[in-house]
This record gives structure tokens, sequence and C-alpha cells, in this order.
């Protein structure tokens, strides 16, 4: 029965390891990617789209990054969301699309993205931490309705540590690995 709760759990934990690498691939290293900007929204029809929903997006060069939206008259409003995004951009509308060109990343945009990246991590972390805790309450909830003993509890609280410290670990390799990028010139 405790093994339930942790498998249920499984999912989740996996979910916001996927969800922490997605974030980690838009901290740019120097080089562009689509995935820097694909996910930052946009306010286009009345609610708020991922860019890659309102606009091509493509990679002409290394270090430049080129947007062309469906629509045109949705330009200004793509100019705006990329230069408000965490990621410090700097779009150019040339009337026919947006090109960034990325600039060589100096030791102080470095240090930033690495906290923005240890920022991302902690968020993980938390995500993790609250999962574990609605596992633990539906464990004790299981042995306050008599239906795993006390054995079974603790059983199941050491077992769901153990798939915690894992996840936690996975988080931190994906950081040491991002860091790493980050910090080589």
């Amino acid at each position: 029965m405790v093994e339930d709760f942790i498998k249920e759990a499984e999912p989740k934990f996996q979910k916001t390891l996927e969800i922490m690498e997605e974030e980690m691939a838009s901290i740019h290293t120097g080089r562009a990617s689509v995935s820097m900007v694909d996910d930052i929204m946009v306010d286009v029809y009345g609610a708020k789209n991922p860019l890659k929903a309102v606009a091509t997006i493509t990679i002409p060069e290394p270090r430049s990054i080129l947007i062309q939206p469906w629509d045109r008259s949705n330009m200004q409003r793509i100019e705006s969301a990329i230069r408000d995004s965490d990621m410090k951009l700097n779009p150019v509308n040339t009337g026919e699309n947006i090109r960034i060109n990325l600039p060589e990343l100096t030791e102080e945009r470095r240090k930033e993205f690495v906290k923005i990246a240890k920022e991302k991590a902690e968020s993980a972390k938390i995500s993790v931490r609250n999962i574990r805790a609605d596992v633990l309450n539906a464990i004790k909830k299981a042995k306050t309705d008599g239906k795993i003993g006390e054995d079974d509890m603790y059983y199941g609280e050491e077992q769901l540590q153990k798939v915690v410290d894992k996840h936690n670990a996975q988080i931190e390799e994906v950081l040491e690995k991002k860091e790493s990028d980050l910090l080589t010139i």
C-alpha cells in the first residue's frame, strides 16, 4: 500500500525534473537556441500564448535568433514580450521579422545566468518537497485510518525519502552541468 503512494508520486517527481530541464535550456550559454525564446509568453488575441504558437523561430547563425510572426500585427507585442522576459534580450524589429543578436557573454552576465539557473533548481526542489509533503500526508492518513501499521508508515517515509534524495541529486546534476556550460568560455 505504501509503495502505491510512492509509485503514484513518481510521475510528478519526473515531471518536475523535465520542467526544470526545459527551463534550463532557455538559459543561453552564448550560442543561439530556439528553446531560449519559444516559451516566452506573448499577449495576443486576448490571451497569453507561447512565442512558438504565434511565430516561426529559426537560428540563421550561431549567435542570432530570427522570429517571423505569422501575423505582422503582433510584431510590437512579440518584441515587448521578449524585451520584458527575464532573459534580458534585445530584439530588433525590422518590419519583416524580429532579430535577436546574442552578445558575447561577459563574466558578469555568465554569473547572472548561473544565478537564474540556481533559482530554477531551487524552484524544482521546492516542488519536490511539496510532492513529498503530499505523499507523507497520504501515508499518515492511511495510518490514522488503520489501513497500514506504524512499521509500514515508517517504512513508507524511509522509501519516500530515498526517492526524494534521488530526484534532488538529479536536480543538482542538471544544475552543475548548466553551471559548467555557462562558466566555460
